[in-house]
This record gives structure tokens, C-alpha cells and sequence, in this order.
């Protein structure tokens, strides 16, 4: 496995990323720029450090209270090879990928189009937060979002019904 990803680092136990104890992998490099943005540290494609899948599963692996990762960002599908090769990693071990994007879904469905990858990553993923950070509806009361716009969409049930189908975590839980 030779893919690599660039990452700006590594949340080894998260619990504010998603469903669960996550292990946050969080991205170099976003095009989106939005103003107010959490982790604009990540925005340069420059910066980070490059690590292999490898090494980020191997890391994984030391948790086994995990309930799965997260791609958080910068952008994750600006690198949809390597999230792809990880995100493969950890399906193959039984447990969850929750991915945030600054694209909304339908526009990540229409690159999917163009990029295998892109569709390989949403196919494997099972809750998407999509939809850029916007400061003027940012809401710190909001579950694992910053902005009202953003949306926590359930993957699995999205792709069955063929439709946007929100995620509800009293029915996950």
C-alpha cells in the first residue's frame, strides 16, 4: 500500500467528530477558504506533513474502543485517492467513516462523475456533514457542525432511497 495523504494532523480520540470515540484525520489543504473557518491552518496545500495510509492504519489499530474515523479538513476530497485507500482500511475493519466537506453533496456527486475515487469515498461513507462553514450562521449549539447550513446527511440510507436522507442520532443510537 503505497498511497499517502497529506494531513495537517491527527486526533487520536475524538469525540466531537462524529458518532462515537473517532480518530480524526484532518487534512492539508482547502480550497474554500471561509471566513471564520475552525482550522485555517489547513487551507495551504503546501503545508502538513505527507503520511502513508499505512502509518494512519497502524495508528488506528492501537484503539480498539474506536468506533471509526473521521476526514475532516481542510478538504478531504481534494486527496480522494488516499482517503479512498483509508477510508478502504478501515471498512475492511467493521467500523464507521463519518467525512465533512466544504462541497455540498450534490456537488461532490457531480465530481464523483469525473473522479472514481470521490464516488468510492461517499459510497464507504456513513454520515457526511457537507456545505461550507458560513460565519453568519455559525451555532455553537449545533451537533457536530459549526454552521446551521451544514447538514449531517446518512449515507447508507441516502444511496438506498435515493434521496438526501438526514441523519437522526436516536435512530443510531
Amino acid at each position: 500500500m503505497a498511497e499517502s495523504i497529506r494531513i495537517a494532523g491527527i486526533m487520536r480520540e475524538s469525540i466531537v467528530d462524529g458518532p462515537g470515540i473517532r480518530f480524526a484525520v484532518f487534512c492539508q489543504g482547502c480550497p474554500h477558504d471561509c471566513p471564520g473557518c475552525h482550522n485555517p491552518e489547513t487551507h495551504d496545500f503546501a503545508g502538513g506533513t505527507e503520511v502513508s495510509v499505512e502509518r494512519l492504519l497502524k495508528e488506528f489499530d492501537k484503539n480498539p474502543l474506536l468506533a471509526g474515523a473521521t476526514f475532516s479538513g481542510g478538504e478531504p476530497m481534494c486527496q480522494p485517492e488516499g482517503f479512498a485507500a483509508l477510508g478502504r482500511g478501515i471498512k475492511e475493519r467493521g467500523k464507521t467513516i463519518t467525512i465533512y466537506s466544504g462541497y455540498t453533496l450534490e456537488q461532490l456527486l457531480r465530481m464523483a462523475l469525473k473522479d472514481k475515487n470521490i464516488e468510492e469515498l461517499l459510497r464507504m461513507c456513513d454520515l457526511l456533514i457537507d456545505g461550507p462553514f458560513v460565519q453568519a450562521k455559525r451555532d455553537l449549539t449545533l451537533q457536530f457542525r459549526g454552521s446551521a447550513n451544514q447538514r449531517l446527511i446518512d449515507m447508507p440510507k441516502t444511496w438506498k432511497e435515493g434521496h438526501i436522507v438526514l441523519w437522526n442520532e436516536a435512530e443510531e443510537q
